[in-house]
């Protein structure tokens, strides 16, 4: 039986009939209550979907394990470092509290960041060649271009990158039936152009470690007082798995003759929470939202999320807003790393 969903205003979408043989009606009942989903509220629960317990429990179970009892050598060894500096290429590796900056203030969390391998011959190809290797032993070595290094692994707690790139062939599965679901939803040939555009999706995951927020309300000189700042995603479509915490992560929802209000986005048991990002807003010419979302961990214990971005590919051409020409999405990326988003 599928999880009961919370009480809460964010819709619950059965992903089950794009993952597996199914009927054309189940197929287009689902695309259809997607749709309304990313219509208003652009964020929903999606369930059914072709991740174990097991898997889910394990990749938590290891970014806890990381961020709270990783030696602090081993942290500094994964360190994100800027382009030109070392094996930097000012985007992948691991972030301390503060590093990661929204709006220009520091968030209250630290994390890592990984992207999607840089492949030989491809226009995300950096200068180097070489394999995807991580910067222990062999392989790639700097100085990269920014987006273009190694991602990062660490060492601590052992069998970390075997079950997250496992994960990530799951994600990148899952993130091609959501996008076909969409693009059926849309009509007029977008479940081509969405599959056809993400075939070597520019992924990105993120794994998160978030402190709860000081009791006194002040995170330091330069920091928003916050967990992570209010912002919509850049890309297609963001697949959240996060712990049991309740009243961290919130969706600013808006409705018809109503003022917008924070709402809480709870773990719902067995589901991912999914949002749509700027690119997919842009493909559906502005019917669909890009939801702007925050994170406020104020309670006990210790958060911790994994997003995963499933993203157009790196030369993919996304259409501009009203009055605005076509964007690459690779380039687009680019300015918003180095913007902080």
């Amino acid at each position: 039986m599928p999880p009961s969903p919370p009480a809460s205003p964010l819709p619950t979408i059965d992903i089950s009939p794009f993952l597996h043989p199914s009927t054309p009606s189940r197929l287009h009942s689902t695309s259809a209550s997607l749709s309304a989903a990313c219509t208003n509220p652009g964020f929903f629960y999606l369930t059914n979907h072709n991740l174990s317990r097991a898997l889910t429990s394990r990749v938590l179970a290891l970014a806890r394990a990381f961020f709270l009892h990783a030696p602090a050598a081993e942290k500094e060894r994964i360190r994100r470092l800027g382009v030109g500096v070392g094996t930097g290429d000012g985007a992948r590796g691991y972030q301390v509290v503060g590093d990661n900056v929204t709006e220009g203030k520091r968030d209250w969390h630290e994390a890592i960041d990984w992207y999607r391998p840089v492949r030989e011959g491809e226009p995300f190809e950096s200068a180097g060649g070489g394999r995807e290797d991580g910067r222990a032993g062999g392989g790639r070595e700097g100085p990269y271009e920014l987006l273009k290094g190694v991602n990062a692994w660490p060492a601590y707690p052992e069998g970390f990158r075997e079950v997250y790139e496992e994960y990530v062939e799951k994600m990148s599965e899952l993130g091609t039936a959501v996008v076909k679901a969409m693009g059926l939803a849309l009509g007029h040939g977008m479940e081509e152009v969405f599959v056809g555009n993400t075939r070597r999706s520019a992924w990105v995951m993120r794994a998160i470690g978030y402190p709860p927020l000081p009791e006194d309300g002040t995170t330091g000189k330069d920091e928003g007082g916050v967990s992570c700042g209010a912002h919509s995603d850049y890309g297609c479509v963001t697949l959240l798995l996060a712990d049991e915490t309740a009243g961290a992560l919130q969706a600013w929802v808006e409705s018809e003759g109503e003022e917008g209000r924070w709402v809480d986005v709870d773990p719902m048991d067995g589901a991912l929470v999914v949002n749509i990002g700027d690119m997919m807003s842009r493909w559906s010419g502005g019917k669909w939202k890009a939801t702007r979302h925050r994170v406020l961990h104020r309670g006990g214990g210790y958060r911790v999320s994994v997003p995963f971005f499933f993203e157009p590919d790196w030369d993919a051409g996304v259409p501009g807003k009203e009055g605005e020409e076509e964007v690459i999405y690779g380039k687009y990326l680019e300015g918003k790393v180095k913007g902080n988003f």
